[in-house]
C-alpha cells in the first residue's frame, strides 16, 4: 500500500467513526504516538496496543460528539497531513470547538509508524 492509498483510507475510516479498523489494517504494531505539550494524558505513547487504549481514555472523556469534520489528506513522500476540527462537549468541562493538525509517518509497506498531534490544549486548573 502507498503513503497515498493509506491516507485516504485513514481519513474514510475516522469519518466513519471505525478507529479501531483504522489501526487495525494501517498501523505498524510499534507506532508511536506524539501529544502537545500540556496534553492531559501522556505526551508520547508506544505500540499499538497503548494506541488503542490512549483512543478509548480519549472517548471516555467525551460526553457528546456534536460534530467532527475530518480534510481529505495531503501527502508529500512518507507523509501526509490533515485537519480535524471537533465541536465536542468533555465530561466535566464543558463545550468547546477545536482544530487539530495532524501529521502521519508511514513506513515502506505503507503502514502509519507515527501520528503526531498539533492543537492548543485547553488550560488546567
Amino acid at each position: 500500500m502507498k503513503t497515498e492509498e493509506t491516507a485516504k483510507r485513514l481519513v474514510e475510516l475516522c469519518r466513519q467513526g471505525k478507529n479501531n479498523q483504522a489501526y487495525d489494517e494501517l498501523f505498524d504494531p510499534n507506532a508511536v504516538a506524539i501529544e502537545p505539550e500540556g496534553y492531559q494524558g501522556p505526551s508520547r505513547v508506544e505500540g499499538l496496543d497503548n494506541l488503542r487504549k490512549k483512543s478509548a481514555q480519549f472517548a471516555e472523556m467525551v460526553e457528546e460528539m456534536h460534530s467532527m469534520e475530518i480534510s481529505d489528506p495531503i501527502v508529500a513522500d512518507r507523509f501526509f497531513s490533515c485537519t480535524m476540527d471537533m465541536d465536542v462537549t468533555f465530561k466535566g468541562m464543558g463545550r468547546s470547538k477545536d482544530a487539530e493538525l495532524c501529521l502521519y509517518e508511514t513506513n515502506d509497506e505503507g503502514k502509519i509508524i507515527k501520528e503526531q498531534f498539533f492543537f492548543t490544549p485547553p488550560p488546567q486548573g
